[in-house]
């Protein structure tokens, strides 16, 4: 048996995880200095509580070795395959946990799969992933598929308010300030395993995310029609169905999940943000 599994940041709901039979290791989030597994201890809106009354954001880090383990043993006392599929290597060190982890325990059958993405950018690829395990191919096929099509993968967000990047270093104060006054959105990207900032909307998030979306058309239409993601990190339910009412009206698409970012995603991104996320043919 092959089995599937990825850190919390894939932001896959409970019912497409057991849908597609995807167990997920927890990042860790520090508040205080007291670690909370994410999804598990800690949800988003606990922790923009947090950091509006702290004037800060959470620190986030790897999975910890003792939960993956807690995770994984199961699987490996079954002797199964087990396919890790983890967060970009240039955003944290989980897929390296993971691969200590099965040295120390000398399991030669557990396989960490770098998905350079993060958020739904790896939900997409589980996804994919799931299918092939249920069309019967085996793990190192499933490999290769993963690595040759993680560059396809697009991800992209549009954050509300530069606030929380500059709380968490990746913007000046400044920068924000000026950003925020201007109601500036900028729209993140993730390339090669990084991010990096793309087009800069500006106005009310009803209208900076629809005209986002909109800039997406013409790439949607030649997209792998399978699925298509919106993620959020806490947004107005009209914004959303904005949205979600565009994409359908497209007629392209089989399925279109909607699903809410964990606190990972959230903690460096804050409230508002909203993203569409597919793989390019």
């Amino acid at each position: 048996m092959i089995r599937l599994v990825a850190d919390s940041t894939c932001d896959l709901s409970p019912e497409l995880k057991e849908e597609f039979s995807i167990t997920t290791i927890p990042l860790c989030i520090v508040m205080d200095d007291n670690s909370y597994f994410d999804g598990e201890e800690v949800t988003p809106d606990e922790i923009y509580e947090w950091a509006d009354a702290n004037r800060t954001t959470p620190k986030t880090a790897a999975a910890s070795y003792e939960k993956a383990l807690e995770v994984l043993k199961p699987f490996m006392d079954a002797g199964d395959d087990i396919l890790f599929l983890g967060i970009s290597q240039h955003m944290s060190t989980t897929c390296n946990v993971i691969r200590l982890l099965a040295d120390d325990m000398n399991y030669e059958r557990l396989y960490v799969v770098d998905s350079m993405n993060l958020s739904t950018g790896i939900g997409l690829q589980l996804i994919h992933a799931a299918q092939m395990i249920q069309d019967g191919y085996n793990v190192h096929e499933i490999i290769a598929s993963l690595e040759e099509r993680r560059g396809k993968v697009r991800s992209s967000f549009v954050v509300d308010s530069l606030t929380y990047l500059a709380r968490g270093g990746r913007c000046s104060g400044a920068t924000a300030l000026l950003g925020n006054t201007l109601r500036l959105k900028p729209q993140i990207i993730v390339e090669n395993g990084e991010m990096k900032v793309g087009k800069k909307y500006r106005g009310k998030a009803s209208s900076a995310i629809s005209k986002y979306a909109y800039d997406l058309e013409a790439n949607l239409l030649t997209a792998d029609p399978a699925c298509v993601f919106i993620t959020h990190s806490g947004c107005d339910a009209e914004i959303i169905d904005a949205v979600y009412t565009f994409l359908q009206g497209l007629n392209y698409f089989g399925h279109i999940y909607i699903t809410r970012a964990g606190g990972v995603i959230s903690s460096h991104c804050g409230p508002g943000t909203l993203g569409v996320l597919f793989y390019s043919k």
